[in-house]
């Protein structure tokens, strides 16, 4: 057990570790805008359409993990409206504690450990996050403006061109597919080294009120998931990507859109950094006990 941890856990920490030492060693800054602009609106649609290409979705099977999908940010957001902390407002209180790292590093470490096999439903997820995030998340911290960024957001739309096509797969030339293949494993390695690099150029500045921050978002996620595996009928390989999904760092494309919106950038920075830095501890307990 010791070693599948391992197996799982070490190459994705190794390569955003990599991220974080070539930052820290640069002579000038890293700047990340345009990569981490063309792995959002390139290599990851590439990636979400070419793996629900080769693991159709069946919106018919697959409600349950669906609705689940959602839960799990809006359940845990609810109970987070209760006890916003002070010295954060509850805007950005609520949509870090709501909108977890499901790309740098849900998809990866989901992949290694649960199988490749699942990959369909691990962008299904991430997908319905994304789209979440830039409707409910942005209108949370926007007060209400630009409810409609969501549409702009590519990776919707390659997931809407995914499920669309994944019946005629046979009839889509090769090509095709290989070199949404070869742009969708550019994503994952990228995101990893990016969320590195970006660690590398943050600072902590309100340790207490991060590490508390942190705490409650995942003890709200735990409850939320137990409630939602409670309430739906789940398999046991959903009921383990929703717990690891539940035990995930803050975005941080939380604090990204705190910046754009001009809110508490410092706070959600440490919390974000803090509760990344958290997971190196807390994730490898959560998978291996969903192992079990």
């Amino acid at each position: 057990m010791l070693l599948t941890l391992l197996n799982i856990i070490i190459p994705v920490f190794a390569v955003t570790g990599l991220g974080y030492g070539f930052a820290r060693r640069s002579a000038v800054q890293p700047q990340l805008e345009f990569v981490n602009r063309v792995n959002m609106q390139l290599f990851c649609p590439a990636l979400i359409f070419s793996a629900l290409l080769v693991n159709p979705v069946s919106l018919s099977n697959d409600w349950a993990l669906m609705v689940a999908g959602v839960a799990i940010i809006i359940v845990p957001g609810l109970l987070l409206w209760l006890v916003a902390p002070k010295g954060m407002g509850k805007p950005v209180f609520l949509m870090t504690g709501m909108f977890r790292n499901t790309g740098n590093t849900g998809i990866p470490l989901m992949m290694l450990a649960y199988g490749k096999e699942l990959l369909g439903d691990i962008m299904i997820l991430f997908v319905l996050s994304n789209t979440l995030h830039f409707s409910v998340g942005i209108w949370l911290v926007s007060r209400g403006r630009g409810n409609w960024n969501w549409l702009r957001n590519p990776n919707i739309w390659a997931a809407v061109l995914g499920l669309l096509c994944a019946p005629w797969q046979a009839q889509i030339p090769s090509f095709v597919q290989t070199t949404a293949e070869l742009l969708g494993q550019v994503s994952i390695p990228l995101m990893l080294f990016s969320l590195g690099v970006r660690m590398a150029s943050g600072r902590i500045d309100q340790i207490g009120l991060a590490l508390r921050v942190n705490a409650l978002y995942l003890l709200a996620g735990l409850l939320g998931v137990a409630l939602i595996v409670w309430l739906l009928p789940l398999s046991q390989e959903w009921q383990r990507l929703l717990i690891l999904t539940a035990a995930l760092p803050p975005a941080v494309l939380n604090y990204l859109i705190s910046e754009q919106y001009r809110l508490e950038t410092s706070t959600v920075a440490s919390v974000v950094l803090l509760g990344n830095l958290l997971s190196l501890a807390v994730l490898p307990v959560v998978i291996w006990l969903t192992l079990l």
